[in-house]
């Protein structure tokens, strides 16, 4: 039988359904998990064991008297700290908000709650959720559980780190320039961006208004999508909320790609940033999987990664920097050193710069609407290189920018990043599939595939 903390989230909650689990059965094992792990992966900012265990108990009850809320109910998940769980603080993993209590939920919360979801606790970041790795703050970063020497990708790094280890089968995390799917391809678990203004933003502390979005971090494709259900919706107090109606996103996940026309995006990986040839090959191998099964691949070209990547610094510089103006001038030394390195540069970036950013921007959009007149989905790099040893800050600084995931902040096509085999040193090698404007459940229909055809979902790291 398969050990409680590795069921997946559709199969803890069918066997909750079937009462052949109980809520509480399945919170314990977990919390036990987490006692033995988390010294060594620090994967919890706040860990709220209790209350987690009176919501299991309420759950049991309910389900005793036949009264389940949603497809989530029972499920433990993890919340990255930059959302807002009310009673709990919300810290960003910063010593400028060790004291800042959420008096309310924020909208995904609640709408996890209303699924049935048991909130476990919050999440290790970078600060802000871009200042790390980092070891000048309140708390330890995360580590990566297929060797805790490496780091396991930022910001949503506790997210990572604990699905992967199996601390809960479920977390939420968020994503500006790839901060789901960084930890997802450093975990190799599934991380999912999903369609800009699908998921509401409320509750959760801005880094970039333009670029940000929330998602989920799960093991399975499956998983990933009874998520997105849960999460998704419109929400008329963010003012980014897209009006959409999309729903049942794991609806093609056993459809097979037979037919499907995939633009494979090689020059991201093969001349716009290089990537290491282990990373190379395995999205040539993905490729050919996909082939296999019945795809149709072309190469597609698009703008160049390196503007990219430029277009995205320049208005996650800005306007993180809007945001954080007021604490840089008065309490500069209470942020971490990267934390400031990296919000600073905002302040002298001129307006007309951030416009043309914009400008451009609008342009990337067309581009990418443009290939996806002639795909269905396309296929690329997310990391290009395997995660670097955490406490080798020269290697991290080299290659946490060489990835392929900040595009499709710029334009908020929905992306998936998850796992594409292992490095010779055992380490998660990782590929990113994306797609159109509120087709998501297209990108679970690809990686649903892919998950089958390797058997991705069954690799585990070697801890406890």
């Amino acid at each position: 039988m398969t050990a409680l903390h590795w069921l997946s989230a559709t199969d803890a909650a069918q066997a909750i359904a079937r009462r052949d689990v109980s809520p509480v059965e399945l919170t314990r094992a977990l919390l036990a998990r987490i006692e033995q792990l988390d010294p060594k992966l620090h994967v919890f900012i706040r860990l709220d064991a209790e209350a987690a265990l009176d919501a299991a108990r309420a759950a049991e009850t309910e389900i005793v008297n036949g009264r389940p809320r949603g497809k989530l109910h029972g499920i433990p998940v993890g919340i990255k700290d930059i959302i807002d769980v009310a009673g709990l603080p919300t810290t960003c993993h910063s010593k400028i908000l060790l004291d800042n209590v959420a008096k309310t939920d924020a909208a995904v919360i609640a709408r996890l709650r209303e699924a049935g979801a048991i909130v476990l606790g919050k999440l290790s970041t970078h600060e802000f959720a871009i200042g790390g790795p980092s070891f000048d703050l309140p708390f330890p970063p995360a580590r990566n559980p297929w060797n805790p020497d490496h780091h396991p990708g930022g910001s949503s790094s506790g997210a990572g780190a604990g699905v992967a280890a199996g601390l809960f089968p479920l977390a939420l995390g968020s994503d500006t320039g790839g901060s789901v799917r960084n930890p997802a391809s450093c975990c190799g678990i599934v991380g999912m961006k999903p369609t800009y203004g699908l998921v509401s933003r409320r509750g959760v502390f801005p880094l970039s208004y333009t670029l940000d979005h929330i998602g989920p971090l799960t093991r399975t494709v499956a998983d990933s999508a009874l998520v997105l259900d849960a999460i998704a919706g419109h929400d008329p107090a963010d003012p980014a909320s897209a009006p959409s109606t999309a729903r049942d996103f794991g609806r093609e996940i056993g459809c097979g790609v037979k037919g499907l026309r995939i633009g494979f995006i090689r020059h991201f990986h093969q001349t716009d940033i290089p990537a290491h040839p282990e990373v190379a090959a395995a999205l040539e191998e993905v490729a050919r999987v996909l082939e296999a099964e019945g795809a149709s691949i072309r190469s597609v070209t698009l703008p160049s990664l390196v503007e990219f990547a430029a277009v995205n610094r320049v208005i996650l510089t800005s306007e993180a920097y809007s945001v954080h103006a007021t604490w840089l001038r008065e309490h500069p030394g209470d942020y971490g050193k990267l934390s400031r390195q990296r919000l600073l540069p905002g302040a002298f970036i001129p307006a007309g710069v951030y416009v043309d950013a914009q400008r451009r921007r609008t342009e990337m959009i067309a581009a990418i609407e443009d290939a996806l007149r002639d795909f269905d989905v396309l296929l690329c790099a997310s990391s290009m290189d395997p995660p670097s040893r955490i406490e080798d800050a020269a290697e991290t600084a080299r290659t946490y920018p060489r990835q392929a995931r900040s595009p499709f902040n710029v334009t908020g096509h929905p992306a998936l990043a998850m796992m594409a085999g292992l490095s010779r040193d055992g380490l998660p090698l990782s590929v990113q599939f994306v797609g159109r404007y509120f087709h998501d459940a297209s990108l679970y229909r690809v990686a649903g595939t892919y998950e089958r055809a390797t058997e991705a979902d069954k690799r585990r790291p070697p801890i406890g």
